[in-house]
This record gives C-alpha cells, sequence and structure tokens, in this order.
C-alpha cells in the first residue's frame, strides 16, 4: 500500500514542478515527466487489481487474503464438467471412467460415478462426505476436502474460513517461502526448503492459482500424497485446471482430466442434499 499512498503526493509535487520550471523545462522534458506521473498511476492500479502487493505477503494467511482478493469479484459459483478419470495400477495398466461433478462453492460438491441412475457417487457438503453405492448411502462422516478449499472456496468465502481451515488441518501457514514450480514462482506454505513431506500448498505467484498440495497419504500415514493442479484454463469468469494428477511416495496413481466445462450453470440445491440423492441429478 506505501506505493499507492504515494501516488497523489508524487503528482502534486510533479504538477508544482512543472508549473514552477514551465518556461525553461523543453517540450520533450514536459512529455516524458506526464509519461512518468502515467505509468506511476498505472503501477498503483496494477497493486489495486491484485488486491494485496507482493511486498505485503508474508506468511500463508496474508497470501490466503490475496488470493481472495484477487478473484473475488470474477470466479464462479457454481462450475460442472465431465470427468476422465484414469486409475493407473501397479501392473503398469490403467483403468478409466467417466464420472459428472458439480460444485456449488463453498463447500459443495457431487460426483456421478458411471450413468447417474446407477446410483453410484460422492456428495461433500455441509462439512461431511456421504458415499454412494448402488443407490445406498453411507453414513456421513466429518471431512474438509482441502483441494476443493484451496483450488475453488478460497476465491469465493470469507478468507477467515479458509484460514480456520486450513489451521484445522494441520497446514502451518506461519511458513512461508518462494520456489518454482514448472518454470513458474510459487508460494509454498507449511514447508521449508527441502522438506517434501510436512504438510504444504503451492500457489503460482503471478496469478495466485492453487497448483500443488503434499500430505500423508490418508491411506498409508507412512507415505506421502502429491496432488498437482495442471492445465489451467481461463473460463468466462475465474479459472480451472482441467488436468489432476494424484501421485503417492512419488508415484502417479490416479488422473482426472476434465471437458465440457461450464461455468455458473443454474443447479438445484437440492442435488446436494444427501436424501435427494437418487432422485436429483444435473447431468444432461
Amino acid at each position: 500500500m506505501w506505493l499507492l499512498n504515494q501516488v497523489p503526493l508524487r503528482m502534486a509535487r510533479l504538477e508544482w514542478f512543472y508549473k514552477l520550471d514551465k518556461k525553461i523545462i523543453s517540450g520533450d522534458m514536459q512529455i516524458r515527466m506526464r509519461r512518468r506521473a502515467v505509468l506511476i498511476l498505472v503501477a498503483g492500479c496494477a497493486l489495486l487489481a491484485a488486491g494485496i502487493p507482493a511486498q505485503e505477503i508474508r506468511d500463508g494467511e496474508t497470501l490466503l487474503r490475496a488470493m481472495h482478493g484477487r478473484y473475488q469479484n470474477n470466479w464462479y459459483e457454481t462450475l460442472t464438467f465431465t470427468q476422465k478419470s484414469t486409475t493407473h495400477n501397479d501392473d503398469g495398466t490403467d483403468t478409466s471412467e467417466i464420472w459428472h461433478e458439480a460444485m456449488l462453492l463453498p463447500g459443495k460438491l457431487r460426483i456421478d460415478i458411471g450413468a447417474p441412475a446407477d446410483g453410484n457417487g460422492m456428495l461433500v457438503a455441509n462439512g461431511a462426505r456421504t458415499s454412494f453405492q448402488n443407490g445406498k448411502a453411507s453414513d456421513p462422516h466429518p471431512f474438509v476436502h482441502m483441494l476443493l478449499v484451496l483450488g475453488f472456496d478460497v476465491y469465493r468465502q470469507p478468507t477467515q474460513a479458509t484460514v480456520d481451515q486450513a489451521k484445522g488441518q494441520g497446514f502451518d501457514l506461519t511458513k512461508l517461502r518462494e520456489d518454482s514450480w514448472d518454470g513458474e514462482a510459487v508460494y509454498v506454505v507449511g514447508g521449508d526448503k527441502g522438506d517434501l513431506n510436512s504438510k504444504q500448498f503451492w500457489v503460482e505467484k503471478k496469478r495466485l492459482l492453487f497448483v500443488r498440495m503434499i500430505a500423508p497419504d490418508r491411506r498409508d500415514a507412512a507415505k506421502t500424497a502429491d496432488s498437482r493442479f495442471a492445465d489451467y484454463r481461463q473460463l468466462p469468469v475465474g479459472w480451472v485446471a482441467a488436468r489432476v494428477e494424484f501421485f503417492v511416495a512419488g508415484k502417479n496413481v490416479f488422473t482426472e482430466e476434465y471437458s465440457e466445462i461450464q461455468t455458473n450453470p443454474k443447479l438445484d440445491r437440492a442435488i446436494f442434499d444427501p436424501r435427494q440423492f437418487n432422485s436429483q441429478h444435473w447431468e444432461k
């Protein structure tokens, strides 16, 4: 914010100097000085658009605030897409199936696995996860879907909610460093340099988009799970990573590829109600 506060003062000084020495400053000099004033104003506007200047991102909390500030007025509330889900088996073969996914941000995700009429899938809503098999629901389990939080919810919900969720899931927001990922500068929250085991998330510095999360594997805490958002595509509002890769102990075990991506489609909230999972669908 320091530079923004200096813009009016610098403009006033420049105008005073221009008037004082108007008779002795050449026409070219006047043009150069006015151009400089315009550049100062442009720089100030750029900082405003970014929400929080880079020099003020000092920890994980200020990074999350910057992410929210960048896109809070330019991010979708609902999103639907078709997903090709590929499991990479230990024997070297791949198994693929089609999933249909719908989001209502913040915090709601519906996945239909295969044909919706089969009644297979999952709901994440109201801090719980419910699975469905052949139309039968499991008991809901408390669940914070951190990929949903960091890749989507962060841009729509109040920042404090994201901060509380990240802290609650064991991310150390006091740790922030810079690194590079896929040729881009990134912020890393929660892990020191060289540490690829502690809970941490990575955010591209230029666009403030989430690109990576490292955490203990949910099935085997002795192994490290590494989730990566790739192939970001700009949408009419916001962005989406059209490819998500999941690694466990350094091996790619699962890949998601998105198509038929729709932003802000009209969705009935009933599709996110576990009691109506079998009777309410959004797919065409």
